[in-house]
């Protein structure tokens, strides 16, 4: 069974169109998820939400549990996971209001972040060569161009540690590096996804030009573009929903032949966390 799971912010759960139906508070190996996990309904489907950084905007980048995160979802079933991140541009065309899907990311982070499931005696390895499902990324991108939405398919994603924005230096090596996008939160989100088997795919909002551009934005102007996209991300996330009931997507998860360590070897710990990773 397919289920729905999309990672963001209060702007996206809280549609009028979505029928809340629980609150999940799911405890996990790996603490306590950014906040509980709300499962809804558009138009008779099931799909669960996360604030990632909790309700309020509680957690920095760094300070989110990306691990419990991931774990709350799969241990509720989900299995195709989208992200809808806020980014800056790194590149002139992909201007602000437009919506980018990458097949790639770039760790600039610095070591603060955990960022596997294994490990403490359990030793596996995911490769995450190709960290979206492309199937995925490309339905999103088909169905943004329904909605006339200015969107583009590929691109890399660095992603920083923050909280600080870049220096005008970073965001030109960055450029120099090959990345079109530039956000604070996909990794290692996606990289754990990965491990636990999921679809995943980002859908990152373009809210600016980073810093290596000289151009000025008010509060004013940035809000209005947060809107936009929040408006439009909204019109995404039930045009996906209905065609991922419609037609669900094959992928076969890479995580199956991962661990590495002889079963008589794990602890019970380790087994009830392969369960859900798994499964």
């Amino acid at each position: 069974m397919q289920k729905l799971g999309i990672i963001g912010g209060s702007g996206i759960y809280s549609m009028k169109s979505l029928k809340i139906i629980e609150e999940h508070e799911v405890k996990t190996p790996f603490g306590a998820p950014s906040d509980k996990i709300v499962e809804a309904e558009f138009e008779g489907q099931r799909v669960y939400f996360l604030p990632r950084h909790g309700r309020n905007h509680r957690f920095l980048p760094s300070e989110v549990n990306y691990r419990a995160n991931i774990f709350a979802l799969k241990s509720l079933g989900v299995n195709v996971l989208l992200s809808i991140s806020a980014v800056g541009s790194l590149k002139e065309e992909f201007a602000p209001r437009c919506f980018v899907l990458p097949d790639q990311f770039i760790d600039w982070t610095k070591g603060k972040r955990e960022r596997s499931f294994f490990g403490n005696g359990m030793v596996g390895h995911v490769s995450v060569a190709y960290p979206v499902e492309a199937q995925l990324r490309e339905r999103a991108y088909n169905l943004l161009q329904e909605l006339n939405i200015e969107s583009y398919l590929g691109g890399a994603y660095v992603c920083i540690e923050g909280p600080q924005f870049s220096s005008r230096a970073e965001s030109n090596v960055y450029r120099q590096l090959g990345a079109e996008i530039i956000g604070m939160t996909n990794v290692p989100e996606a990289y754990l996804a990965k491990e636990a088997g999921m679809a995943y795919a980002t859908v990152a909002m373009v809210t600016d030009y980073d810093c290596w551009k000289e151009e000025h934005c008010s509060l004013e102007e940035i809000l209005a573009v947060m809107k936009h996209n929040t408006e439009a991300a909204q019109k995404f996330v039930e045009k996906y929903i209905l065609s991922l009931s419609k037609n669900p997507l094959e992928f076969e998860p890479e995580n199956r032949q991962a661990v590495m360590t002889r079963e008589e070897f794990l602890s019970d710990e380790h087994k009830q966390i392969i369960e859900v990773l798994i499964k």
